[in-house]
């Protein structure tokens, strides 16, 4: 049997996620999953393939309110605002995109951890970030701040598998998904077009070709040439070496850990 063994959402993109024991599915994605994002003065988006030092920010979400901190650092509560004026960002594609900043002190703060101008935005209420009409399933199919589509989903057996042909094994964080199950067998993710977990149907409309995000350690910022060294020896594809699937929910719902995942087609 398929199950869910892990369920993260990530505040802000590129910085810490929580683990959850359940939560709910938008069409947007989980919860209060990427919403968030560091930009550059100039509205360009910042991630850790730029700034490792964005993997030890934890931004912890209680209600409207946001709590940032990180290893040496002051931490700082701000209210989030997800309305007013907005200014234009640029992340991957999607250009001249409104998003409402969260102020000088978020500004400050982010500048100083990253030693580089830096500023805090979210997606406006109401704004949909329309996916690559190539893959979507309907055509108001969504995302906040994610790289491409709402959900990543991976498996406990294909990480186990890497794992087997790596020097030292590494953890599931490298690939930073949101929702990670167990029982299906080693890249069985990749025949899946359709699945129901619960009340939530899910489309798996993409393999997930990795970054040298997956390079860094999470804890110590130290980057090697693994996973991506190995995975190009055996899951390279057009695009780049493939980890994880990309998911778009279908409908809405909530998820918790232990539900079965049905393969529909």
């Amino acid at each position: 049997m398929i199950t869910v063994t892990t369920l993260v959402y990530y505040p802000v993109k590129s910085c810490r996620g929580f683990e959850m024991d359940e939560i709910d599915v938008e069409r947007m994605g989980l919860a209060g999953d990427r919403r968030m994002m560091v930009v550059s003065p100039q509205g360009r988006f910042l991630t850790q393939r730029d700034y490792p030092r964005l993997a030890l920010v934890t931004p912890a979400l209680s209600h409207r309110q946001l709590t940032l901190s990180a290893p040496g650092a002051d931490s700082l509560e701000l209210e989030i605002r997800t309305t007013g004026p907005a200014r234009p960002v640029d992340i991957w594609k999607t250009s001249g995109m409104p998003a409402v900043d969260q102020g000088e002190a978020a500004a400050a703060w982010f500048s100083a951890w990253l030693g580089a101008p830096a500023r805090l935005v979210h997606i406006p209420n109401g704004y949909r970030r329309i996916v690559s009409q190539k893959y979507a399933v309907n055509t108001d199919d969504h995302t906040g701040f994610a790289d491409g589509y709402p959900i990543l989903l991976a498996s406990e057996d294909s990480l186990a598998d890497l794992n087997a042909r790596l020097e030292t094994p590494i953890p599931m964080n490298r690939f930073r998904p949101n929702l990670v199950v167990r029982g299906c067998g080693a890249f069985a993710e990749d025949t899946w077009t359709r699945i129901r977990i619960g009340e939530v149907e899910l489309a798996v409309v993409k393999p997930c070709a990795r970054c040298v995000v997956t390079t860094i350690d999470k804890e110590t910022l130290a980057q090697s040439q693994e996973p991506l060294k190995t995975l190009a020896t055996y899951r390279a594809r057009e695009g780049g070496a493939m980890f994880g699937q990309n998911v778009i929910p279908l409908n809405e719902g909530r998820l918790r850990l232990g539900m079965r995942v049905e393969v529909l087609k």
